[in-house]
């Protein structure tokens, strides 16, 4: 996986007027979760931009941070995934975007969130899928269909493809692939079984060329789409 870095600057005020204002000024706020895992009660020190969250008898650090847009841009608007090597006041953590909030009218990115990565821990991301070769079914007049754009794996970071990639040479008329059917080495599939993943449906010429094949596979198409 490619790596995106990312400088950020750390924010003690987390509070309504406090965020409004760091906007004003250009900054993005963001949170890195899962930084560290403490036993309480904690007596450590915490740097600038830490809190520490309890839950359940479980206590866990967390960095309040600010980006600037520009920084960040390349990283938001990309098809492409990244690991982020996210430098805090000179202290780099490895991490991957986790969620963003955007606002509902302008679109305008209102907040960031990023998980931590640990080599030793799998993570679940969204991974883009590339579609290989010529379909047979569409050399028989069928459009072949991306239903799903990007797919939810698990896996450690050092496993994850920068995209997963089917091949669908073989693909016929009215056929699907489903999540069920792909298999990649050291990673779980977190997508239902069923979901279809791309599908050759049949198109009017399909239909006019080939009618009772297409006619058989009609119900697979329209389940697929």
């Amino acid at each position: 996986m490619k790596t995106f870095k990312l400088e950020g600057k750390p924010r003690t005020s987390v509070g309504k007027k406090a965020v409004s204002a760091l906007r004003k000024e250009g900054f993005i706020p963001a949170v890195l979760y899962g930084y560290k895992s403490v036993e309480l009660p904690y007596e450590g020190k915490l740097e600038d931009g830490q809190v520490l969250i309890e839950h359940q008898g479980k206590g866990t650090i967390v960095t309040n941070f600010v980006v600037t847009f520009d920084a960040i841009r390349k990283l938001v608007y990309t098809p492409d995934i990244f690991a982020v090597e996210l430098n805090i006041n000179g202290k780099v953590q490895k991490a991957i975007l986790k969620d963003i909030q955007l606002h509902p009218v302008t679109d305008e990115i209102l907040h960031i969130d990023f998980l931590t990565v640990f080599e030793d821990k799998p993570i679940t991301i969204e991974v883009p899928v590339v579609l290989d070769g010529f379909a047979v079914g569409v050399r028989a007049g069928g459009k072949l269909n991306l239903v799903s754009r990007k797919l939810k794996v698990k896996g450690l970071l050092e496993n994850i493809p920068e995209s997963l990639h089917i091949n669908v040479e073989n693909l016929e008329l009215g056929k699907a692939i489903q999540v069920k059917h792909l298999q990649y080495d050291n990673l779980t599939m977190l997508n239902a079984p069923d979901n279809v993943v791309c599908a050759v449906v049949v198109t009017r010429n399909a239909m006019s060329a080939t009618p009772a094949a297409t006619e058989a596979a009609a119900p697979e198409a329209n389940q697929a789409n």
